[in-house]
């Protein structure tokens, strides 16, 4: 009689042992699978932009609940879910689109909290006035020539080196903030002359590196536009200053993550962000010298016209 009791308990002990390895095997699976489906749905289908950020809690436990749920329901099947998850992942890991810590890397920049980390500043477009020598302007801004190319391609090539786990699209972002940090480093502000304005072209400018603020905002405009950055220039009245084109909320968040945490932490340590975002809700990244990191503090002056470099 013993020798079956103990049986039964040797039984019921197997059976306990192997629901918990199911279940932690189920929990594990389910989360990194949920961990890739995170990221996507974040960023290009569920983004609610809660004033408190419990979105992002949101979205994922629901995600890994409804992953559980369903691989419970197939958890005899479980080898096989194991296997065509590692086949997926082999050969997305293979092709370069899909490894663990470019999604890792992904995921630690959507829950990073960047939604206190700038300062939203609307803009209406319906009161702007006409851009003051827009064509001067544009004619300067003359990014197909060779030597502003160049100059961005040397920009690249010295400042902020690219690891594997950024995704091509942060990519760019550290490209255009290189290009940044050596214009912001070198200018020397100089006055025009005092009978008329002078609209000096990036190409110009890349000699002495001097200028006032129309000049700097041409040859930032010129550099970023030259590896395919959207740009636009910003006029106060008394200033000009030129603004980079950062894309919705998602593409936000990437942005004050490169920016803080990885390019410039210890000069942007406990500061904000500064952005303008449009009605459509477009996001527009200051790109002045007023700090010497993207995102610097606006001079304070009311916008009176917009320029769109397209």
């Amino acid at each position: 009689m013993q020798n079956l009791l103990n049986s039964i308990t040797k039984i019921q002990k197997f059976i306990y042992q192997r629901k918990i390895l199911i279940n932690t095997i189920v929990i594990v699976l389910a989360f990194l699978v949920t961990l890739p489906v995170f990221v996507y749905t974040r960023k290009n289908i569920l983004n609610f932009e809660w004033e408190i950020p419990y979105d992002k809690a949101f979205v994922f436990l629901l995600l890994f609940g409804l992953f559980i749920g369903c691989i419970k329901l197939f958890s005899k099947y479980i080898i096989y879910l194991i296997t065509i998850y590692l086949i997926i992942f082999i050969i997305a890991a293979l092709e370069g689109n899909y490894t663990f810590f470019k999604v890792l890397n992904s995921y630690k920049i959507i829950v990073y909290n960047a939604d206190d980390n700038y300062e939203k500043e609307a803009v209406k477009i319906n009161t702007l006035l006409p851009f003051p020598n827009k064509n001067r302007v544009l004619e300067s801004v003359d990014y197909l020539n060779p030597k502003v190319r160049n100059f961005a391609l040397y920009c690249v090539n010295k400042h902020f080196k690219l690891e594997a786990k950024h995704q091509p699209e942060n990519r760019k972002f550290i490209q255009y903030f290189a290009v940044f940090k050596e214009i912001n480093a070198r200018w020397n502000y100089v006055n025009d002359p005092i009978t008329d304005e002078y609209f000096a072209k990036g190409s110009e400018s890349l000699t002495y590196f001097s200028g006032d603020c129309d000049d700097h905002a041409i040859l930032m405009a010129s550099t970023i536009k030259a590896i395919g950055g959207t740009m636009r220039l910003i006029h106060t009245g008394k200033h000009m200053y030129p603004e980079l084109l950062i894309g919705k909320a998602s593409d936000l968040e990437q942005v004050v993550f490169i920016i803080k945490k990885e390019l410039f932490p210890q000069l942007t340590n406990g500061k904000v962000l500064f952005i303008h975002r449009e009605e459509n809700g477009y996001i527009w990244l200051n790109m002045d010298y007023t700090a010497h990191y993207p995102g610097g503090p606006f001079l304070g002056e009311e916008i009176l016209g917009i320029l769109q470099l397209n």
